[in-house]
């Protein structure tokens, strides 16, 4: 189903509205310069009701991607965490996909961001595995792309920015199209970075190896692969890789919010 067809209710600056009216103007600032931040966060149904995955972590994430590129999110942490519940509840929503996204309005145009109003949304829906069902079951084949991961000094690796994503979104088509699944991304170097939009790890010898963050964005869901490899005693090793070692490994997988483990 279209994104604008569907029923429900969007949090937008303050209140809830319906669906298909949650809309912005042509001349918004983020459409034209990327200029936005945004999350992608899970919720599960689980025994004790609906739990969502480190909801503070990735709150406190979009409000330090918004600080990094200057912008000053009018609401408070404890405020969106609290949004972020009420959006699931008004949509009876019980397991679902979060997207809060922070973005100038269309108050002005050009590359000066100073006079602009900062809006945000947050939005959920029901979207089972980002990669497929049977992909999380049965694993996914990737190829190495021809487009090279931005440094991290110009494109701020440590954001995560409407965009940036331009970048991942041609190496995944370019996989796509050449009929992968997914994308491996190299930095300039030439060492392993991360898939278009997920982290890498290797399983080399019974440890677990990750590049480490200066060519990969902080990702929350491999915080938790790394705490939980640690408390099994698993030794974790955050380092450049090259792609000799990938094609070498014992396992290999990826990990995101919303690609979850796979």
């Amino acid at each position: 189903m279209s994104n604008e067809r569907r029923d429900g209710w969007i949090w937008f600056d303050g209140e809830f509205v319906p669906w298909k009216e949650a809309r912005v103007h042509a001349l918004t600032h983020t459409l034209h310069y990327g200029t936005g931040v945004f999350e992608g966060v899970r919720a599960y149904a689980a025994n004790g009701g609906t739990a969502i995955f480190r909801l503070r972590d990735h709150t406190r994430r979009l409000f330090n991607s918004a600080a990094l590129v200057g912008m000053e999110i009018p609401f408070s942490q404890d405020e969106l965490d609290e949004v972020q519940r009420d959006v699931l509840r008004r949509n009876e929503l019980q397991s679902a996909y979060i997207r809060p996204i922070v973005f100038y309005g269309a108050d002005d145009m050009g590359l000066r961001a100073d006079r602009l109003e900062v809006h945000v949304t947050v939005a959920a829906w029901e979207w089972g595995a980002y990669l497929g069902e049977e992909q999380i079951n049965n694993g996914i084949c990737i190829g190495t792309s021809s487009f090279v991961r931005c440094h991290s000094n110009p494109k701020m690796s440590r954001v995560k920015a409407c965009g940036n994503y331009l970048n991942s979104m041609m190496a995944l088509r370019e996989a796509c199209d050449a009929g992968y699944e997914e994308a491996l991304m190299l930095d300039a170097g030439g060492f392993v970075c991360e898939g278009s939009g997920e982290n890498l790890f290797i399983v080399r010898d019974g440890a677990l190896l990750t590049p480490d963050l200066s060519a990969a964005l902080d990702g929350i869901t491999r915080r938790t692969v790394m705490e939980l490899a640690r408390e099994r005693g698993i030794e974790v090793v955050e380092r450049r890789i090259e792609r000799d070692e990938v094609l070498a490994a014992d396992e290999a997988f990826f990990t995101g919010t919303a690609a979850e483990v796979t």
